[in-house]
């Protein structure tokens, strides 16, 4: 089968999270074509992973990626160098790249698989069912947009919410309330000065506040405010949930509302690797063997307007997944 060709078709097909049916029904079918065991998984609403197999049998390593993308969707388009499209290199270019390996380990007689899932860029939902229903690999090769380096590492993720209560009054007497806003922005200051946990071999906890909500109109003192932040874990979390506490008291309150943990991730000899600043489905998939992360494409470009994957990096990424397998596969033998 050809890579390039496969994403060509898959870029075509508008798969934004919540909306991955139709991508899912193109996959089983390209699967089933090839002469794969497939199963459709269900998961929510009409959505469902999907799951290929040589014969039922249980595979020694699986390969896995996401099948939906983030908003919005953007068309096909493509040059000498380039295909251009939303889920181009995150990650429609990875699941042909994939399936490609996939077909040469297969026909080497190692004992393979694939798992395609939704949800990665909402919630992980799909890979939190796939997990209740483990084959037994040994070996989990995920794929994100890595630039064809093994990630020695995967960033977490924290999202806290901070809310910040006042009391309504006229704004001409701003002394008879008490601005939920002016308090929120206080909290923000101590946050954004706070010294963040750092990892030699990783680097430093990053922070970003990504949305400000609060008050009812500019005449009116505000009574409530908010603000949802992300940390970027290279870590535990513990530590750094007390520090944001302490940091706030007496202005605000802290609402810790999801966490994806750190991961430390095996390696290969002899491919250059990165850290991963971004986090992926790994964390929600313990139980489908030890995992790797690696992928063509760039994660810069990834979630962007012009979202491309270079055509001569997702033919490698078919030699380097297949190298990496042999690789995992011998060495547990």
């Amino acid at each position: 089968m050809d890579p390039i060709q496969l994403t060509r078709q898959l870029v075509e097909i508008d798969s934004t999270s919540g909306n991955e049916a139709a991508v899912g029904a193109a996959l089983y079918d390209e699967l089933y074509r090839l002469g794969y065991t497939v199963h459709k998984m269900p998961v929510a609403h009409g959505r469902f992973n999907v799951q290929a197999t040589l014969d039922d049998q249980r595979p020694d390593l699986v390969f896995s990626t996401h099948m939906d993308t983030v908003p919005p969707y953007i068309g096909f388009s493509e040059d000498a160098e380039h295909i251009y499209g939303r889920g181009s290199c995150d990650a429609k270019g990875i699941i042909a790249a994939q399936i490609a390996a996939c077909q040469r380990l297969r026909s080497q007689g190692a004992s393979v698989g694939m798992l395609f899932l939704v949800g990665e860029e909402r919630d992980s939902l799909g890979a939190k069912v796939a997990n209740e229903y483990p084959l037994g690999s040994r070996f989990l090769i995920n794929g994100e947009p890595t630039e064809n380096k093994l990630a020695i590492a995967s960033k977490g993720t924290l999202r806290v919410e901070i809310v910040a209560k006042g009391r309504m009054a006229h704004s001409a007497y701003p002394d008879l309330g008490e601005s939920a806003i002016n308090k929120l922005l206080d909290a923000l200051s101590r946050l954004r000065v706070m010294k963040l946990p750092e990892n030699p071999e990783v680097g430093p906890t990053t922070m970003n506040i990504g949305i400000l909500e609060g008050g009812r109109a500019p005449n009116v003192i505000a009574d409530h405010a908010r603000a949802h932040l992300l940390y970027r874990l290279v870590g535990q979390s513990e530590s750094l949930r007390r520090q944001i506490n302490d940091e706030i008291a007496g202005l605000a309150e802290a609402e810790f509302v999801l966490e994806i943990p750190f991961m430390k991730l095996r390696t290969v000899p002899g491919i250059e690797t990165m850290i991963a600043a971004f986090t992926t489905d790994i964390p929600a998939l313990s139980n489908w063997g030890e995992p790797v992360l690696l992928g063509p494409g760039s994660i810069h470009v990834a979630h962007t307007e012009r979202e491309c994957i270079p055509k001569k990096q997702l033919l490698e990424a078919v030699d380097l997944y297949c190298k990496v397998a042999e690789k995992l596969l011998d060495r547990s033998s």
